[in-house]
């Protein structure tokens, strides 16, 4: 599995409930359909 960060949690966060804050926090991986794209990516970097 590989790790991914979240978007949408860099600015205007006052409008955003606290529940989705915390869920903008937690740890998201790449969907395994992607992986092999993000791979690739990654590798060349």
């Amino acid at each position: 599995m590989i790790k991914r960060g979240s978007a949408f949690k860099s600015h205007i966060l006052t409008k955003k409930s606290p529940k989705r804050k915390a869920n903008l926090n937690a740890p998201k991986h790449v969907h395994h359909t992607n992986a092999h794209s993000v791979m690739s990516l990654l590798c060349r970097a």
